[in-house]
């Protein structure tokens, strides 16, 4: 409706859901159909394999090709995904990291072969290794060619594709790690300075290009459910950006220091138990981020209500995307400057925030900057002892949230009346035909071209130069994925970041705690030694973060803890809890490749003459959980068991009952 009347409304932000599943054809359908319905961007999921650079047959990639996102190994998967899909009319956001230069030299090919140049294309690639080594876990090189690579991309898009994001600073997985405001804040600042500061130090990117480079640094917000914090971390950030534009790298024009960002709303509160309070938790942290003009999201892409249950269904993301739509279209947010100008609540909490991360920055920076502070574990341990205090918070009640630690009593569900409808599942036959259809793909390339362009890769990056030219002619010239990436394994080698999981002193004293605190000692006095528990992350799934906090409160309660961090065969983690001695083990498993991997697990014990019991948690559905226990796991555990104390009563309880001894 036309009023003369009301003000002229703003551009709303641009609308994306973060999808990709099973092949590129299937989720070339799924991209043409939420266009369809008014999304106006898209941001690419690539499964594990992809992120983490093997191709869909190499033996880590198993159970894995097409459960998180799309697997797209060469240049014909990239094709068929953006079939039909006009790049130099599209904006893409990709969430890729350690393959992120072979990602982007895959689409720059693939927009060559539409007709369209490099420098039309518009789009973000996440690009933050960092962060990848503190939450989320898809890193494969140590961090300084880690930050090589990153500069490499900085260095050619400025120039090359100067619409492109190489770089998404991310602190959405720092606050799904635990991340107070605060840390996420200054953690993300000293991120984009160690990114910064390797592209200034390039001889081939002039000083003068640096304000180019400064305005083409994004930033992935999370954006949790205290709304108004949000809207004041928001605030933080659009003026410290500005500041440290200004004040460090001497950028003028306030224009090239705007602070620029996307966001995915949190999926680390939505819930398990009673999943459609999700929906109001969705659209109350959408409006957290849109709210404020001064600091509103450039792009926003909002979870479905049901993805603490599994995949979610077309209908489930549309559903996500009409929340933004009539927040957009609708209501009249976006006919006003900005609401909380002259506010001094805001104001104050803003500077409450920027003075707190702005000492934590110093820190950070004292000790040599970003990528010190991840070889010396600070920013990780920081993060764990966060996240410990937060799950700490909820099984006490201190923190509730509603459904799962207050106001449990509930009608059945309508929307879950049917577990496995409730969910999308991909298909079995996804991994078997994704590698036919790569085998094909080797068969019919010109394998000269492809070994040739390797060389010219490696010899490329031996001598010094950019990345990104070899990688677009390996792209044409029908490299794989997992042979751009052993390349560069061969050169760089593969890296393992800390843990961050330490041994501390309890700081649990409550009586739940000391109950099972005795029942662990008194078990270990029967087993005539302690009670030993490896905590496992098999296959490529880096998320990390619960088998952390199992790691810590099993050694709270007085547990010897074996956690070798993530990305395990399951041979190794079965090698590890023969050679460990361990009384039981515990399992992680977030990609829904559960019933492959726990099942090769059990199957290597049963080789190996080991009976050790298993105890598994991750997003798994009812009927798969069953399939499990009828396999032989003990316990599983999904996303609402968040009392860790009565956890570990039950995995002292598998462990007597296992030896005899309860």
């Amino acid at each position: 409706m036309n009023d003369p009347a009301r003000p002229e409304r703003d551009r709303p932000w641009v609308f994306r859901t973060y999808s990709g599943h099973s092949s590129a054809e299937a989720s070339n359908a799924l991209y043409r159909s939420n266009l369809a319905k008014g999304q106006t961007g898209l941001s690419v999921a690539f499964d594990l394999p992809t992120q983490t650079g093997y191709d869909s047959d190499h033996p880590l990639a198993r159970g894995e090709v097409g459960k998180v996102g799309v697997p797209v190994g060469h240049i014909d998967d990239m094709e068929v995904l953006f079939r039909e899909i006009p790049l130099d009319q599209m904006n893409t956001s990709m969430t890729i990291n350690a393959t992120a230069a072979w990602l982007l030299a895959l689409y720059v090919a693939t927009a060559e072969r539409q007709g369209v140049a490099a420098n039309q294309l518009r789009g973000t690639t996440q690009n933050d290794l960092i962060k990848e080594y503190l939450s989320r876990g898809t890193y494969v090189f140590p961090p300084e060619p880690s930050m090589r690579l990153i500069s490499d991309m900085v260095a050619h898009t400025v120039n090359a594709i100067p619409k492109w994001n190489p770089v998404n600073i991310c602190s959405y997985h720092l606050q799904e790690a635990g991340a107070t405001p605060v840390q996420e804040i200054a953690y993300a600042m000293a991120n984009a300075i160690a990114v910064l500061d390797a592209v200034k130090a390039r001889d081939d990117v002039p000083d003068d290009v640096l304000p180019e480079v400064f305005a083409r640094i994004s930033f992935f917000l999370n954006a949790g459910i205290r709304f108004v914090e949000e809207i004041c971390k928001g605030r933080a950030m659009t003026e410290l950006w500005d500041e440290l534009g200004r004040d460090r790298y001497g950028v003028g024009d306030p224009k090239l220091r705007r602070f620029r960002y996307g966001v995915q709303v949190n999926s680390l509160g939505l819930t398990e138990a009673q999943p459609e309070n999700n929906v109001i938790r969705i659209v109350l942290e959408a409006l957290g981020v849109t709210f404020s003009k001064k600091a509103r999201c450039r792009a926003l892409q909002l979870p479905a209500w049901n993805e603490a249950l599994g995949l979610p269904r077309p209908w489930d993301q549309q559903w996500s995307l009409r929340i933004q739509q009539i927040l957009a279209y609708e209501t009249d947010l976006l006919e006003y400057p900005d609401l909380l100008d002259g506010s001094h609540v805001v104001e104050a909490k803003v500077e409450e925030l920027k003075k707190a991360a702005q000492e934590e920055l110093e820190r950070v920076l004292a000790m040599g900057g970003a990528v010190a502070a991840v070889e010396n574990a600070y920013m990780k341990q920081r993060l764990v002892e966060s996240h410990t205090a937060r799950l700490r918070a909820i099984e006490s009640g201190e923190l509730p949230i509603i459904g799962v630690n207050s106001y449990t009593e509930t009608e059945p569900s309508p929307l879950v009346d049917d577990d496995d409808a409730s969910i999308l599942k991909v298909d079995d036959a996804a991994e078997r035909e994704q590698i036919e259809r790569l085998n094909a793909f080797r068969a019919k390339r010109n394998a000269a071209d492809a070994k040739t362009a390797l060389q010219g890769l490696r010899d490329a990056l031996s001598n010094g130069e950019n990345v990104m030219p070899p990688s677009i002619r390996a792209a044409h010239a029908g490299v794989t994925g997992g042979e751009w990436a052993d390349t560069l394994r061969e050169l760089f080698g593969e890296y393992r970041a800390p843990t961050g999981v330490v041994a501390r002193e309890s700081q649990v004293t409550d009586d739940a705690n000391q109950r099972v605190r005795e029942r662990v000692h008194a078990c270990g006095e029967r087993l005539g030694r302690p009670l030993k528990i490896l905590v496992g992350k098999p296959g490529l799934d880096g998320h990390s973060n619960g088998a952390e906090q199992i790691a810590v409160k099993a050694r709270d309660v007085g547990m010897e803890v074996v956690y070798d961090g993530i990305r395990l065969t399951p041979a190794e983690i079965v090698q590890s809890a023969r050679d460990e001695g361990v009384h039981v083990i515990g399992l992680s498993i977030l990609s829904g490749s559960h019933l492959i991997l726990v099942l090769d697990v059990l199957a290597g014990l049963k080789d190996e003459g080991l009976s050790l019991p298993v105890v598994v948690g991750g997003i798994i559905p009812e009927e798969d959980a069953e399939s499990l226990r009828e396999a032989g796991v003990q316990r599983v555990y999904t996303p609402k068991d968040f009392d860790l104390t009565r956890i570990m009563g039950e995995v002292v309880d598998v462990v007597e009952a296992s030896a005899g001894i309860g």
